[in-house]
């Protein structure tokens, strides 16, 4: 850091990442599993990506979170979304470029992606 210009920059950068996560009861909320089973099975890039994405087409009525064990271990990574009016959807064996195709499609178009949820994967 060489100047404060640079220090506000990483502050605003992470006050927008922040208000990502902050709750609403307007909100999509998007939660992916985060227990040690996602973890291994790959969900931290699929967070990383889904935050990313979210961010940057600027949906300001999406949260992203991180949860804990989902229980459905053997089709992690897994993310659930949960409409306003509590509908939720479970996708599962995700990737980040799976999780591409679910921020454009799903939380931009509010078209489901069938092929990744728990119904097609069963």
């Amino acid at each position: 850091m060489k100047s404060l210009a640079e220090l506000q920059a990483i502050r605003d950068k992470a006050r927008a990442q922040v208000s990502l996560r902050e709750n609403s009861d307007n909100s999509i909320r998007v939660l992916v599993g985060m227990a040690t089973c996602g973890i291994a099975a790959g969900a931290r890039p699929v967070l990383t990506t889904m935050v990313d994405e979210v961010a940057k087409r600027q949906l300001n009525n999406v949260v992203v979170t991180q949860t804990g064990c989902i229980g459905i271990c053997q089709f992690e990574p897994v993310v659930e979304v949960v409409t306003p009016d509590g509908e939720k959807t479970t996708y599962v064996k995700m990737t980040p470029e799976k999780a591409i195709r679910v921020v454009n499609d799903h939380l931009v178009n509010g078209n489901v992606v069938t092929e990744y949820t728990i119904g097609a994967n069963t």
